[in-house]
C-alpha cells in the first residue's frame, strides 16, 4: 500500500516514523512537486483550504490499482467540501475493501 502526499521527503519520513508504518505494508512517499496530484487531476486548490494549508495540495481520495490500471478512484472533496472533511469515509479503508 502507498500512502502519498504533497510533502518533501523529510516529512513523509517523519510521518512513517511517527505512525509506526516503518517496517510495514505501508510504504509513505512524496509528491513534493505534485506532479502525481496534477496527473491525476486531483489538486486541492479551493481558496478555503489553501489559506489554512498555505499552498495547493492534493484532494484527500483513495485508489484501486490492479496490474497498473486504476479499478477505482474515491474523491472525498465535494463542491461545498472542498477539503473532503465532512465524509472522508469515502476514501478510507472500508470503502476500499468494498472495492477489492
Amino acid at each position: 500500500m502507498l500512502v502519498f502526499c504533497v510533502n518533501d521527503a523529510a516529512v513523509m519520513k517523519a510521518w512513517s516514523t511517527a505512525s509506526g508504518c516503518d517496517g510495514s505494508m505501508i510504504t509513505m512517499v512524496s509528491d513534493s512537486g505534485s506532479k502525481l496530484t496534477q496527473a491525476l487531476g486531483l489538486v486541492l486548490d479551493h481558496p478555503g483550504p489553501v489559506s489554512v494549508l498555505g499552498g495547493p495540495r492534493c484532494k484527500r481520495f483513495s485508489m484501486l490499482i490492479d496490474d497498473g490500471i486504476i479499478k477505482t478512484i474515491n474523491i472525498a472533496a465535494t463542491e461545498d467540501d472542498p477539503a473532503g472533511d465532512d465524509r472522508p469515509d469515502i476514501s478510507l479503508v472500508g470503502k476500499m475493501l468494498m472495492d477489492l
